[in-house]
């Protein structure tokens, strides 16, 4: 009854974005004849379900707000003869279905300056950006002296693959026979979301050849919520240190998270941490 009562809201909507995106389109520009009979800007409905491939009935009765469904390939078609931008057809997807287009995720490897500005800022926070593919593309200082980012070549400054082969890391990370399964799960999610990218089945290719560990690990299809919670790491002269982590969307188009990570609230050795990321004798 509430997804009914929201569709009857969106309708008129849809119905007004429908029609002013078609009205901008001149014929000319889709090879059709301007005419001098035309009593309204722009295409005829009958026009644009020619051109999308569409039955003109069923677009007609889209665009009169009529209780119909249509698939997402009819609206893929029907972006296309409207000359819709990503904005706009993420805009009809989700007045028709109430939801936003499945996109196929790439990785990238661009950062907003803003982002790393606010990251050097949380100096007692290692953080650091990662894309779909789990590249870290940048880190503060705090990140630098707990994972060691800077020790890998640019090629393989990737979290997965310093979870599996870097030996440093691995001892950083408490529990990691617990904790890597459960990083690779929720990597499982983003290698879904990648569809066919090479880089990633590239990345898996490489893994399955090199770690025993994750040889295995990926053969279980795990999936897990959202890598978040509290993670014990291991740092040196200064033993475990319980850290809450989350992850937080920095540019949802182009798949890039910051994840954070900040002493646990409560957790004795705070202040002794914030002593040695400044490289302060602990």
């Amino acid at each position: 009854m509430a997804q009914t009562r929201k569709l009857a809201r969106t309708r008129p909507a849809l119905s007004e974005f429908l029609r002013t995106r078609r009205e901008r389109i001149a014929p000319e520009t889709v090879g059709l004849p301007a005419g001098t009979r035309r009593r309204t800007p722009g295409l005829r409905r009958e026009e644009v379900a020619a051109l999308a491939g569409v039955g003109v009935t069923w677009y007609t009765w889209l665009e009169q707000g009529r209780e119909i469904g249509v698939s997402s390939a009819f609206l893929d078609s029907l972006a296309r003869a409207l000359q819709l931008d990503a904005a706009e057809r993420r805009h009809l997807f989700l007045l028709t279905h109430q939801r936003p287009p499945v996109e196929p995720g790439r990785t990238w490897c661009q950062l907003p300056p803003l982002v790393a500005r606010l990251m050097n800022d949380l100096t007692t926070r290692p953080s650091y950006v990662m894309n779909l593919r789990w590249d870290v593309l940048a880190w503060n200082p705090a990140a630098a002296r707990v994972f060691g980012f800077e020790r890998q070549p640019a090629e393989y400054r990737n979290l997965l693959w310093m979870l599996f082969t870097d030996d440093a890391l691995r001892r950083v990370i408490a529990d990691w026979s617990t904790q890597a399964p459960r990083m690779l799960s929720s990597f499982r999610r983003d290698h879904a979301r990648a569809g066919d990218d090479p880089a990633i089945g590239q990345l898996v290719s490489e893994l399955t050849a090199h770690s025993p560990e994750f040889r295995q690990w990926w053969r279980r299809h795990e999936v897990d919520a959202p890598c978040q919670g509290v993670r014990a790491l291991d740092l040196p002269d200064l033993g475990e240190i319980d850290f809450e982590h989350t992850s937080l969307i920095v540019d949802e188009s182009r798949h890039l998270r910051l994840v954070v990570y900040a002493v646990r609230e409560g957790e004795p050795q705070a202040d002794a941490f914030a002593r040695w990321v400044a490289g302060e004798a602990t």
